[in-house]
């Protein structure tokens, strides 16, 4: 039986697989936002997509698929936005006003780094 949970890691692997494959970073773009806009899954100690460009107004939902807890953390002094500790299947969101490019990282993970861009 396949559940909702086991979709979404064989979703996750599907975007890196083809943004593994791709010929660029648009390749990955074009293809993590057909599939959630305005969604960045954890999943395998990484972010997909790594990069998700959005509209000024956009509110992004991070979603933890890992079986170990992450946190989302700007990358910028003072801090924008930091979650808590998200254990598996928890959720933040956060809401992007301004154009910009916001790096973020897992403070738990260092090595994890994502990036929205809003434009």
């Amino acid at each position: 039986m396949i559940t909702h949970r086991m979709s979404l890691r064989v979703l996750a692997f599907i975007v890196g697989a083809i943004m593994a494959a791709g010929t660029g970073t648009e390749v990955g773009h074009l293809v993590a936002n057909a599939a959630t806009p305005y969604a960045v899954v954890i999943h395998d100690f990484s972010f997909a997509p790594p990069t998700l460009t959005v509209a000024p107004g956009t509110e992004v939902t991070w979603t933890n698929q890992d079986n170990e807890p992450h946190r989302v953390v700007n990358a910028a002094d003072p801090k924008l936005f930091q979650s808590a500790a998200l254990d598996t299947n928890d959720k933040y969101s956060f809401k992007f006003d301004k154009e910009g490019t916001y790096r973020y990282f897992c403070s738990i993970h260092p090595r994890m780094n994502g990036t929205v861009v809003v434009k």
